[in-house]
């Protein structure tokens, strides 16, 4: 069975950092695409930033320059560094993972989530 357990939310203040962690067991996926999705209440899920299995990475616009995203192979593990935070951040945080390699930016083309980790920027 396939879990993923985020870690590494909390309340920072505006210019803080953090890092977000998503451990999966289960399955291996250094092959396979993983991504970081957010949600405030109201709007829809949205791509933060995704890796592909080969490694390639992508960005939502409003996170460029500020996030950087990665995975460990040897320790199952992806992360999301966020520096400059901005109470726009504001969301749940949720990592996904998908059975392919390619990494999609639509939340319906992920296979597997996490339960979600709260992420509270204060100004």
């Amino acid at each position: 069975q396939v879990q993923l357990v985020e870690s590494g939310g909390g309340l920072v203040q505006a210019g803080g950092s953090l890092r977000l962690s998503c451990a999966a067991s289960g399955r291996t996926f250094s092959r396979y695409a993983m991504g970081w999705f957010r949600q405030v209440p109201g709007k829809q899920r949205e791509l933060v930033a995704s890796i592909s299995g080969i490694g390639s990475t992508n960005y939502a616009d409003s996170v460029k320059g500020r996030f950087t995203i990665s995975k460990d192979n040897a320790k199952n593990t992806m992360y999301l560094q966020m520096n400059s935070l901005k109470p726009e951040d504001t969301a749940v945080y949720y990592c996904a993972a998908r059975d392919g390699t390619f990494a999609y930016s639509d939340y319906e083309s992920y296979n597997y989530w996490g339960q979600g980790t709260q992420v509270t920027v204060s100004s």
